[in-house]
């Protein structure tokens, strides 16, 4: 029987290993974890002498698939070539989705897709129903082709123009940082990220926008490309661009404030570099991970508004991490909904079916558990103190990848628990939710309702 039969009601089949579609994406994230570390560990991959050390090598591949951009290593000085693009490989596979690459290859090879495979490509893209994977898939592709070959382009002539690079250098690092910031990534080549480019809006601006763009999430940018009007939009649409552009604002008037006279960060600056920092940095916590400052020099403020920031993320099935602005949103509809009294959740005059609420409720108490977890771990194992050891944790979870330099510093078990972390946050909720909606069943029976005292 083919593997694309589609046949999910034979019991013996049921017994099978990776039965279920987000089964096989974890088993797909890992088998391309392990290649990718296997490649890193090659001598080639390193430009000094000998190979990587297996946990560096685990590290960086676990950060690259999984879009982090944490790294224990400096990218541009520490691999090779041939790492690097290791590197990038892996972010443009962690990105795009293994099973929605597989999934385009098999479609564009045989012409056809088999119900099993539109399964997974629907579960991983969150497509409305596995009848238009098909149009998801090419939007995917051509979005993706799009948005890096521009960014390439622009950063690729910026530095040829404004810093002299040779020409192979300039294309290099132009594709490199391209990929990276569209699959919302932040791996740079420079040891200092991009804080050599602070006060540069044709370097920081096509960034900014390239990851607000891959943060959105292919269904929300599919949609807008069939310009129909606001009203026609859906409900997905319209909390994700609303919470967005609240986060986007309200984060550059945050991080601006906060900042503004601390000669740590910007308080050199003119006030129209200071806001495109402020705007940067409000930009990069929707799980990009670029920075133009060294937050180790920030405010309390400003650690505890990123990671906030960091806790919440970009759109579902985007290239970004994080709780996800939806289930923020929804979150918040659900509070809202409880206060005013109101039997039923609502948002924009639609009704929010309770298997939702319930999958937004489970995914963010997960996320909270797993973060909470990882720091009580963390500082029992380091000896480093607890705002630095939360950042780290919210940005491996939240795939960010920034951080206050303490990443590089940590010893082999806590490296671990963050390569754990980064994987978990990678796909732990869109699993989860994919496992919910799959798994969904009507009771034959119902017991005894039952009161308990709430607050």
């Amino acid at each position: 029987m083919s593997i694309d039969s589609g046949d999910w009601g034979n019991p013996l089949k049921k017994r099978r290993f990776l039965r279920h579609p987000a089964q096989v994406v974890v088993a797909a994230f890992a088998a391309a974890d392990l290649v990718g570390t296997l490649l890193l560990a090659l001598p080639v991959a390193r430009s000094g002498d000998g190979s990587a050390p297996l946990i560096t090598a685990l590290f960086t591949a676990t950060s690259a698939v999984c879009v982090t951009g944490l790294t224990t290593v400096d990218t541009g000085t520490y691999w090779s070539s041939f790492g690097q693009w290791v590197i990038l490989g892996l972010i443009q596979i962690g990105g795009f989705g293994i099973m929605t690459l597989a999934s385009l290859l098999a479609l564009f090879v045989s012409r056809r897709m088999g119900l099993r495979t539109r399964l997974y490509a629907a579960a991983e893209t969150k497509s409305s129903g596995i009848g238009d994977v098909r149009r998801v898939l090419r939007g995917v592709a051509l979005i993706t082709v799009v948005v890096e070959g521009a960014l390439a382009t622009i950063l690729t002539t910026r530095f040829l123009v404004a810093y002299d690079y040779p020409v192979g250098k300039a294309l290099h690092h132009g594709v490199f940082h391209a990929v990276s910031s569209f699959n919302n990534a932040g791996f740079a080549l420079y040891s200092d990220s991009l804080m050599g480019f602070a006060t540069d809006p044709l370097i920081l601006l096509p960034i900014s926008l390239a990851i607000i763009i891959g943060g959105l999430g292919f269904p929300v940018i599919l949609e807008l490309f069939r310009r129909q009007p606001m009203r026609k939009w859906s409900l997905h649409t319209r909390l994700t661009l609303l919470m967005t552009g609240v986060l986007l604002i309200g984060g550059t008037l945050f991080m601006s404030a906060n900042e503004w006279n601390n000669t740590g960060t910007i308080a050199d600056y003119g006030a129209g570099h200071k806001l495109l920092a402020g705007w940067f940095h409000a930009v990069q916590p929707r799980t990009a991970g670029f920075n133009a400052w060294d937050y180790g020099q920030v405010t309390d403020e400003t650690l505890l508004g990123t990671i906030m920031l960091m806790f919440v993320g970009g759109g579902s099935a985007s290239t970004a991490g994080g709780l996800k602005v939806t289930t923020f949103i929804l979150l918040f509809f659900v509070i809202l909904s409880e206060v005013r009294g109101e039997s039923e959740v609502t948002a924009f005059d639609r009704r929010i079916e309770p298997r939702v609420v319930r999958q937004a409720i489970t995914v963010a108490l997960l996320g909270i558990a797993a973060i909470v977890g990882a720091t009580l771990a963390l500082i029992e194992i380091t000896s480093f103190p607890l705002t630095p050891i939360l950042f780290e944790t919210t940005s491996a979870f939240a795939t960010v990848g920034l951080s206050t330099g303490i990443t590089p510093q940590l010893n082999l078990p806590a490296q671990v628990i963050v390569i754990a972390l980064m994987f978990l946050g990678r796909l732990g909720p869109v699993t989860l939710v994919s496992a919910l909606a799959l798994r969904q069943r009507q009771p034959r029976y119902s017991y005894p309702e039952g009161a308990p005292l709430i607050g």
